[in-house]
């Protein structure tokens, strides 16, 4: 029984947002490098200072607010951009850092009242002789022989909203070339692991590519198929039956020759990986003639979408194998390929119709198929990473399905 598109649907959507959040390690170290930097600056300032605690207490509110605004500036990267060219990052993470900066000046606007006063006293002679003491809000001018000035500066509550907001952007511009400054730092990070994940997963591509191909060479040369397909054409000359004898042979030339000029480090259409398996299941429905029942269904939309040269075939070799051998029943394999999700590729094999199948000693992997369907996955993760994915299972009606998801990718693009 397939699964229900809404259901597929949900669980595209949780990878999705995994994937979104994939490097969120990366971001908080990150966050954290910066904030600890800003840290640090703050505690040597304040030692050099006669109140120290006071100056730490107040930058407190500043720590908070900032670290909580640079992870939702990651967040805003990671679910606006994602997995999006750098100069889209870097235009959501300009954004991002405008809107931090100004929400972090516009809260030390606003707390400004909140703050304690320091006890630190900055003390300096004014060139017109008079000494200048400032502590706090207060500023006390002494002078020879005539009592001090004492003046109490305004907070900032007490300005006019127009010169609270010219305050207010001013320490938005400082904070803004921070936020950008993490942004920077972030995205460079991100960059130069996309870099080296695309090398490895090229290597991984070509090494997986070529146990593929020696697998699939294997396969086609299979002593086993090799003899039942002779003893079937053995059978079909002895009956008298030259004209299927001869197509029979066709067909298996066919299979050998276009299997084996497929480069198995390149991308071939879905069609042309389609076309592949039915010259194969061609040569397996004259071995079981009223057994074998093949069913593909795949809409014209998708027949240009790439994927790994023969990745199908252990899939749908095993299928024949283990559902026709486990059973005198005759079995119904079914392609199918589909769209459930805008860029989103899901292609189905399964096999069904067997009693055999049914039993529950017949209800998980079959097996010996775990090495071809590791293979798959192996080829899979090489070549689109953890935007795609493989599902298997016993299916509740009977029988076994296997599941690729995949992006939805083109010769052109």
């Amino acid at each position: 029984m397939n699964m229900p598109l809404a259901a597929d649907a949900v669980h595209q959507r949780l990878t999705r947002r995994q994937a979104r959040f994939a490097d969120w390690r990366l971001a908080v170290k990150a966050i954290f490098g910066f904030w600890a930097i800003y840290t640090i600056t703050v505690v040597a300032r304040a030692f050099l200072s006669s109140d120290p605690a006071t100056i730490l207490l107040n930058k407190v509110l500043t720590l908070v607010v900032g670290l909580a605004l640079t992870g939702l500036l990651y967040v805003a990267i990671a679910t606006f951009a994602p997995g999006a060219s750098m100069r889209r990052k870097a235009v959501v993470a300009g954004i991002g850092s405008l809107v931090a900066s100004a929400t972090l000046a516009g809260t030390l606007v606003l707390s400004e009242g909140s703050l304690k006063t320091s006890r630190e006293e900055f003390r300096f002679q004014a060139r017109e002789g008079f000494v200048v003491v400032q502590k706090g809000d207060q500023v006390r001018i002494e002078r020879n022989a005539a009592d001090p000035v004492v003046v109490t500066m305004p907070r900032l509550q007490d300005l006019k909203q127009h010169d609270q907001f010219r305050v207010a952007a001013d320490t938005a511009v400082v904070w803004l070339f921070f936020f950008a400054a993490w942004s920077a730092v972030y995205l460079a990070a991100v960059s130069q692991r996309q870099a080296l994940d695309l090398q490895r997963r090229a290597a991984d591509a070509e090494s997986a590519a070529q146990l593929a191909q020696v697998r699939a060479l294997r396969y086609q040369v299979n002593p086993h198929f090799l003899f039942n397909t002779l003893n079937s054409l053995s059978s079909l000359v002895i009956s008298n039956r030259p004209e299927e004898a001869e197509a029979m042979i066709l067909k298996l030339s066919n299979f050998f020759r276009t299997s084996l000029s497929l480069d198995p480090t390149a991308d071939v259409s879905l069609a042309e990986e389609i076309e592949l398996q039915r010259l194969y299941l061609e040569i397996e429905k004259v071995r079981f003639p009223r057994r074998l029942r093949v069913e593909i269904d795949v809409p014209d939309s998708l027949s240009g979408a790439r994927l790994p040269a023969l990745i199908l075939q252990p899939i749908v070799e095993n299928a024949i194998k283990y559902g026709l051998g486990n059973t005198r029943d005759k079995v119904t394999l079914r392609i199918m390929a589909e769209e459930p999700l805008p860029g989103r590729l899901r292609i189905e094999i399964s096999n069904f119709g067997g009693t055999a199948l049914k039993a529950p000693r017949q209800a998980g992997t079959p097996t010996g198929t775990k090495v071809g369907l590791a293979n798959v996955a192996q080829r899979l993760g090489a070549r689109f990473g953890r935007s795609a994915g493989i599902e298997h299972g016993p299916m509740a009606e009977g029988g076994y399905k296997v599941a690729l998801t995949l992006p939805v990718t083109r010769h052109d693009g």
